[in-house]
């Protein structure tokens, strides 16, 4: 059975026991939070290998939630699966140019979350095992610091920028579509338009 720490958040208590009742029986270790400022607090002082975070909160808001977890060294390699309602396309590409992993629209089968969220620890699992520098030129990419270096000097890069470059970086000379992109940031059958590619690009 996984024993991968999972933090939910989610004020709905309906929809919080559904998610926490299906990880529960697949063996992840649970943690919850109802509010932005109880899942900041849960994030940096327990660090969980994955966070489900609902859009709509009370006081800070998911889309501020995510972008404060990627923006801190601490927390910014902590995956995000995003629960949303399916008319929000602009949350949900906003969300995901702050380093969202995935996103679930309400309602959601308990079994399409459950493949999310095995699919993208998986990836994490693999993304662990490929950490070693990568050097172009003058151009030094650090994955496990998530760090960029130009002739020594930093450069700084949001989220989804740096992993499209370490996409890029591992496959010199190669050309990459939209939708090639898109796979390899999220996995097939990720479905988000492909101008969220050109706005990192």
């Amino acid at each position: 059975m996984s024993k991968e720490n999972i933090l939910i958040v989610d004020d709905e208590e309906d929809v919080l026991e559904l998610i926490r009742y299906n990880l529960d029986k697949n063996g992840y270790k649970l943690d919850t939070a109802t509010s932005g400022e109880d899942a900041l607090a849960k994030a940096k002082a327990k660090m969980p290998d994955l966070i489900i975070l609902d859009l709509m909160l009370p006081g800070i808001d998911g889309l501020e939630v995510c972008k404060k977890i990627k923006n801190d060294p601490k927390t910014q390699s902590i995956p995000i699966i995003m629960l949303t309602a399916k008319s929000e396309e602009s949350d949900i590409i906003t969300g995901l140019e702050l380093g969202a992993d995935d996103y679930v629209t309400k309602p959601f089968s308990p079994k399409v979350l459950i493949a999310r969220v095995r699919r993208i620890l998986h990836r994490n699992i693999v993304r662990d095992q490929e950490q070693a520098p990568i050097k172009i030129r003058d151009l030094t990419i650090d994955p496990p610091r998530r760090q960029v270096f130009i002739k020594d000097k930093p450069v700084d890069l949001t989220f989804t920028e740096f992993n499209i470059l370490c996409i890029l970086a591992k496959r010199p000379g190669l050309v990459f579509t939209r939708y090639q992109i898109v796979d390899s940031l999220h996995g097939d059958n990720y479905l988000v338009t492909d101008r969220a590619v050109d706005v990192q690009i």
